[in-house]
């Protein structure tokens, strides 16, 4: 399996990077910003958005792609934080920058990877939650969650959402006539090496509240991005409360 995107980012870590990491939909390509998405610092004390993240988790922590570990750095002083990540190459990174627990895994998979109950919180940064692929993806995808989760843990999730006009600007865009759905198609590419196409789901908040119905999880907030990136949303999830 080719591993375009993680190397990119290893080898930006390692000061060893001289192509740029691409971002591309057949013909349309853009250069995927590696510094500013990857390693600027997680400070809550001096960004809002950081400190409204920061006040949603708890531990034990599972970081669902980690990344460079951005957030998982952070995290680890405070309380345990597992940092799960597909690339092999990005695990190696968040090792060299000194994440305690990285560990190579499938955010999609976690009841083959961890016990009942195991963790208080768990964050999903980077809108792969996307990649769950359906509605009904998405549903089994908060199963799983709730499995590997304490009965009062929380969760963070992100996504752009298809209601917002900016969102059809993104790279891969695909249009979708049934209401806050639409899908995003794309791939990278590195120094000769593609990586296989992405294909992601975009969930508006409606949509992400209606696929948690039956499940454990509620949707207790949803917090839009900043000037220019209102497209972006956060939405924080609490197990729901039977008694």
């Amino acid at each position: 399996m080719t591993d375009a995107f993680g190397r990119a980012i290893r080898d930006h870590a390692r000061g060893g990077r001289d192509e740029p990491l691409l971002h591309r939909d057949g013909g349309e390509t853009v250069e995927h910003p590696i510094e500013s998405f990857y390693f600027t610092g997680f400070d809550p004390e001096a960004n809002a958005g950081d400190e409204w993240l920061a006040s949603q988790l708890k531990g034990p922590l599972v970081d669902l792609g980690a990344g460079a570990g951005r957030h998982a750095l952070y995290f680890q002083e405070r309380f345990e934080t597992v940092a799960l990540e597909p690339s092999p190459a990005l695990v190696e990174t968040m090792g060299d920058r000194g994440v305690d627990d990285a560990r190579e895994g499938d955010m999609f998979a976690l009841r083959e990877q961890f016990s009942r109950d195991r963790f208080g919180s768990a964050l999903a940064n980077g809108t792969q939650l996307g990649l769950a692929g359906s509605m009904r993806g998405l549903t089994a995808f908060f199963g799983d969650l709730a499995h590997v989760t304490a009965p009062d843990a929380t969760a963070v999730l992100d996504c752009y959402d298809p209601t917002h006009p900016a969102t059809a600007d993104l790279v891969g865009y695909r249009d979708d006539p049934t209401p806050g759905l639409a899908h995003r198609v794309t791939f990278f590419e590195y120094d000769g090496e593609t990586d296989p196409i992405l294909r992601f789901r975009l969930f508006s908040p409606d949509r992400l509240r209606e696929a948690a119905v039956g499940t454990d999880w509620t949707v207790s907030e949803v917090v839009r991005g900043d000037a220019g990136t209102e497209h972006h949303y956060r939405a924080a999830l609490r197990k729901r409360d039977d008694g």
